[in-house]
C-alpha cells in the first residue's frame, strides 16, 4: 500500500496542481468562504505509479475536466431549495456544501477506486490475514517506533518491531510457522509504541475487532484480541435481511441491562428471550444501543472506545451475529445505534491514546478546545482527515457487512453539525442558526459521505439522525443538496411530554400544543416519534408511568382490588400519551425497552453513587408475566396499537389531518390515512353522541379502543355499533363543511381513552350482507364488545356478533 500526504508527495510527470486547480486539493472547512489547505493523507493507488508518460498525464487533465463539470452540475442541481423557498437566501451555503462533497468524494474516487473501496480499510488495516501471514498496519505518524506485543510473543517486542512508511503507517508481516499462525485466535495483543518523549505505551490496536478485561481486578485495562475463528467456531448466516418495512416501529434495546436478573446480559440470552417478546408486540425493528465497545459500562455505550469491537460483556463477535439473525429469523430488522461523534477520552484503552501532542493532520482528533467536547468530557474527530474518514466509513462498512446490521441510529449529530456543538443554544427555527461559520461543513460533508456509503452498500437500509436543532435539509437525499438521512427523530415530543406530566394539572394540558408539537416537522423528512426513551428515565428521572403513577407502583398494581384513582388515570394516560405520539407524531415509531408495559422506576448503571448495584440496571419482565398484575394491559395496548400500523399502514401515510383540537371539551380529532382518531383527555367529562369530522363517507367501526377491558379500561364503548356519516355542507366548500371535513358521524367518548374508528369497504357490508359468498378480510379483534345493550346515541346497532372481535 501506498500513502501520500500533499505536502510530501513527488508528483514526479503528474500533472501538477496549480492554484487555479485549488478544487482538486482536499479542503478543511472553517466556515463557509473560508477554506485552508489541509496535509490530509490520501492514498494514490495505481495513479502514482505511471508518472512521467504524456499520454497518462492528458487523460488525467480530461478526467480532472469531466469531474469538475460534475462537481458544478450537482452544485446547479439543488432540488432542495424548490422543496423549500425559505433556503433560497442560504443558496451559496448549500452550493458550497455540496461543492466540498464532491470534491471529496472524486478524490476518494482517484485515489482509492471509489467509496466503497475507501470503506474497506479494516482489510488492511489491524490484523488481517494475508498469503499465509498475518499483516498488521497501524497508522500512527507521532510514534518514533514501534512493536507488536501479546501472548504470543511473552509480551515482549523486540523481535516483533515494525517498519515505518512516510506517511505515518506501521507494518509488521509474521508468516505462518508449519503452517499454524503465529498469533492464536483469540488471544491478547497489543500494539506498544515510543512517541517524541521517549516514553513507550501500550495501546489497544485502533482497528482490533475485540477487546476483552479482566473482570475479576477493579478498573483493569483491557486488552485487545485477535479474532479468527476456525470454521468450526464461525457463525453462519442462515436468514436474509427482511425487507424494509413501510414505516419503522423500533423496539429500543440495550442487551446488557435486558436481564430480568441483577447482572449483565448476554447477546445469546437477548436473541432467546427478548427477542420473541418484540415480535410479539408487533414491532418490525429493534435497535440496539451499546454494541461498539465502551470500558465505561454507564455511558450507556456512548463513549466508546473500541468502534471495530463488539462489546464483549455480552459476547463474542460470533454470538453477536447469532442475535442478528434470530431477529432476522422473526422478520425484525435490526439497527445499530452508531457514535461517531465524538469518542471516549480513555487513553488506556481507546482511539485517544494514539493522541500524544501530535499534529491535528496526524490525529484522529483536533487539538485544543475544538477537540473536546465539554460537556461529554470525550474526543472530537477531525473529520477532513484523510484517514478518520477512512477509518469511520470502515467502521460503517464493517458492521453492515460482517454482522448485517440493517442501517444505524446515529447518535449526537447535534454536536456534529455545529462548531458550537449546541452548548447553551437554544434553537429557535430561525434558519440562521443553521446555515453560517457556525456549521461544521467537514463534519456535515463526512455525513453525506457515509449516508452515499450506506445506501449504495445497501439500498435497503435505514438511517437515522438523532438531531435536536431541527437542520433543514437533514432528512433529504444527497443528490437533493440534503445530507442523506432517512428519518430523524423527534426530540421535542418527549420533553413536552414530561414537562406536561411533571409540571401541568390535567386541565393545564393543551390540546392545540399538544397537537402542534406533535405535528411540528419539515414537510417532506420523515420523522421518527417517540413518547420516552433511555433519555428520559436514566438516573435523575423517571419513566412516564412512575411520573404518573409513582410509588402506587409498588402496591397498587394488582388486579385482584380495585385500581385507585392514580393508578386508573396512571394507566389510562400511559396509553394515550404512547398511541397519540405514534399516530401524530411522525412517519415512524420508537419505544424503548419496557416502556411498552409501563416499566416503574428509573435507569442506573452500576456506579460508585450506588455501590456498584444492577438493581435499576435490569429490566423487572415478571411484572408484564404476571397474570393478576396491571402491567399487562398496557402491554396488551403497545401491542394492539403496533398491529393497528401493521393492517393499515397509517404511519406511512401522508394524509394527516387534525380537525379538532378542542380546548374546552378536552377532546382531539384527526385523521390518519383513512382511520379516524378520538382522543378524550378530559378527566371526568363523557360526550354521547359526539360529533367527529372525516373525509369518506359510509359505515364506520371501532378498531382500536383504549378502553376496553383487556387493557384495564371500563368498556364502555359499544363495538357491536355502526356509525354511519352525514354530509356535511356543500361539497368541495371546506367552510360550509363540519370542522372542515366533509362528512361526519357521531361516537361516544369516555374520559381519558383514544378510539380508532375504520371505514368498511363497500365490499365487506355487501358480505355481510349475504349479497356475496366471500371470506371475510382477515380480522383483527382490538376491543371486546361492550356490555350487552349499550348502544350509542344516533347509531343503529348491529347484530349482536359472540366472536371475539377487536379490530378489522
Amino acid at each position: 500500500m501506498m500513502y501520500a500526504s500533499l505536502g510530501m508527495l513527488d508528483l514526479g510527470g503528474l500533472t501538477q496542481f496549480s492554484s487555479k486547480d485549488s478544487s482538486l486539493l482536499p479542503k478543511l472547512s472553517v466556515g463557509p468562504g473560508k477554506l485552508l489547505v489541509s496535509s490530509r493523507r490520501f492514498h494514490t493507488r495505481r495513479l502514482l505509479l505511471s508518472r512521467t508518460r504524456a499520454k497518462h498525464d492528458h487523460t488525467v487533465m480530461t478526467d480532472d475536466l469531466s469531474a469538475t463539470k460534475n462537481i458544478k452540475s450537482d452544485m446547479k442541481n439543488l432540488k432542495i431549495l424548490d422543496l423549500d423557498p425559505g433556503l433560497e437566501p442560504y443558496k451559496d451555503h448549500f452550493e458550497y456544501r455540496m461543492k466540498r462533497f464532491s470534491e471529496q468524494k472524486m478524490l476518494i474516487d482517484q485515489y482509492e477506486g471509489g467509496l466503497e473501496d475507501f470503506a474497506k480499510g479494516y482489510l488492511k488495516f489491524g490484523l488481517n490475514r494475508e498469503n499465509g501471514s498475518i499483516v498488521y498496519r497501524e497508522w500512527a505518524p507521532a510514534a518514533e517506533e514501534a512493536q507488536l506485543i501479546g501472548d504470543f510473543n511473552g509480551w515482549d517486542g523486540w523481535n516483533h518491531k515494525m517498519e515505518k512508511d512516510q506517511f505515518g503507517v506501521w507494518t509488521i508481516k509474521i508468516p505462518d510457522v508449519n503452517g499454524s499462525s503465529v498469533i492464536p485466535h483469540n488471544s491478547r495483543v497489543k500494539f506498544r509504541f515510543k512517541h517524541s518523549n521517549g516514553v513507550w505505551v501500550d495501546r489497544l490496536p485502533a482497528w482490533i475487532k475485540y477487546a476483552t478485561v479482566d473482570s475479576t481486578r477493579f478498573a483493569a485495562p483491557y486488552d485487545g484480541v485477535y479474532w479468527d475463528p476456525p470454521p468450526s467456531e464461525r457463525y453462519e448466516f442462515k436468514y436474509p435481511r427482511p425487507p424494509k418495512p413501510e414505516a419503522p416501529r423500533i423496539y429500543e434495546a440495550h442487551v446488557g441491562m435486558s436481564s430480568s436478573e441483577p447482572r449483565v446480559n448476554s447477546y445469546r440470552e437477548f436473541a432467546d428471550n427478548v427477542l420473541p417478546r418484540i415480535r410479539a408486540n408487533n414491532y418490525n425493528t429493534v435497535q440496539l444501543m451499546a454494541i461498539m465497545e465502551h470500558s465505561y459500562y454507564g455511558s450507556f455505550g456512548y463513549h466508546v472506545t473500541n468502534f471495530f469491537a463488539v462489546s464483549s460483556r455480552s459476547g463474542t463477535p460470533e454470538d453477536l451475529k447469532y442475535l442478528i439473525d434470530k431477529a432476522h429469523s422473526l422478520g425484525l430488522r435490526v439497527l445499530m445505534d452508531v457514535v461517531h461523534s465524538h469518542a471516549s477520552n480513555n487513553v488506556t484503552d481507546g482511539l485517544n491514546g494514539f493522541d500524544v501532542g501530535q499534529p491535528t493532520q496526524d490525529s484522529y482528533f483536533h487539538t485544543g478546545e475544538r477537540g473536546y467536547h465539554s460537556l461529554w468530557d470525550s474526543r472530537l474527530f477531525n473529520y477532513s482527515n484523510w484517514e478518520v474518514l477512512r477509518f469511520l466509513l470502515s467502521n460503517l462498512r464493517w458492521w453492515l457487512d460482517e454482522f448485517k446490521f440493517d442501517g444505524f441510529r446515529f447518535d449526537g449529530i447535534t454536536s456534529m453539525l455545529y462548531h458550537h456543538h449546541g452548548i447553551n443554544m437554544a434553537f429557535t427555527g430561525d434558519y440562521n442558526e443553521y446555515f453560517s461559520e457556525s456549521t461544521d461543513v467537514d463534519a456535515v460533508v463526512y455525513m453525506m459521505l457515509a449516508n452515499c456509503l450506506i445506501h449504495s452498500l445497501l439500498p435497503e437500509a435505514m438511517v437515522i439522525a438523532e438531531d435536536v436543532s431541527g437542520m433543514p435539509g437533514l432528512g433529504r437525499p444527497v443528490d437533493e443538496g440534503g445530507i442523506g438521512f432517512d428519518f430523524r427523530l423527534a426530540m421535542a415530543i418527549p420533553d413536552k411530554w414530561i414537562d406536561y406530566v411533571k409540571n401541568k394539572s390535567d386541565d393545564e394540558w393543551s390540546m392545540n400544543d399538544i397537537t402542534k408539537t406533535l405535528t411540528n416537522r419539515r414537510y417532506t423528512e420523515k420523522c421518527v416519534a417517540y413518547a420516552e426513551s433511555h433519555d428520559q428515565s436514566i438516573v435523575g428521572d423517571k419513566t412516564i408511568a412512575f411520573l404518573l403513577m409513582d410509588n402506587e407502583m409498588y402496591f397498587g398494581m394488582s388486579c385482584l382490588k380495585e385500581a385507585s384513582p392514580t393508578i386508573d388515570r396512571g394507566i389510562a394516560l400511559h396509553k394515550m400519551i404512547h398511541f397519540i405520539t405514534m399516530a401524530l407524531g411522525g412517519e415512524g415509531y420508537l419505544n424503548f425497552m419496557g416502556n411498552e408495559f409501563g416499566h416503574p422506576e428509573w435507569i442506573d448503571f452500576p456506579r460508585v453513587g450506588n455501590d456498584w448495584s444492577y438493581d435499576k440496571c435490569r429490566r423487572q419482565w415478571e411484572l408484564v408475566d404476571t397474570e393478576h398484575l396491571r402491567y399487562k394491559f398496557m402491554n396488551e395496548f403497545d401491542s394492539a396499537m403496533n398491529l393497528l400500523d401493521e393492517k393499515f399502514s397509517f404511519l406511512a401515510s401522508t394524509k394527516q389531518i387534525v380537525s379538532s383540537a378542542d380546548e374546552e371539551d378536552k377532546v382531539i380529532v384527526f385523521e390518519r390515512g383513512d382511520l379516524v382518531f378520538v382522543f378524550n383527555f378530559h378527566s371526568d367529562n363523557t360526550y354521547d353522541g359526539y360529533k367527529v369530522g372525516c373525509d369518506l363517507p359510509g359505515k364506520y367501526r371501532v378498531a382500536l379502543d383504549s378502553d376496553a377491558w383487556e387493557f384495564g379500561g371500563h368498556g364502555r364503548v359499544g363495538h357491536d355499533v355502526d356509525h354511519f356519516t352525514s354530509p356535511e355542507g356543500l361539497p368541495g366548500v371546506p367552510e360550509t363543511n363540519f370542522n372542515n371535513r366533509p362528512n361526519s358521524f357521531k361516537v361516544l367518548s369516555p374520559p381519558r381513552t383514544c378510539v380508532v374508528y375504520y371505514r368498511v369497504e363497500e365490499k365487506d357490508i355487501l358480505v355481510e350482507s349475504g349479497v356475496e359468498e366471500e371470506i371475510l378480510v382477515e380480522t383483527m379483534k382490538i376491543a371486546t364488545p361492550a356490555t350487552e345493550g349499550k348502544v350509542q346515541s344516533s347509531e343503529i346497532p348491529e347484530e349482536e356478533d359472540d366472536e371475539d372481535e377487536r379490530l378489522i
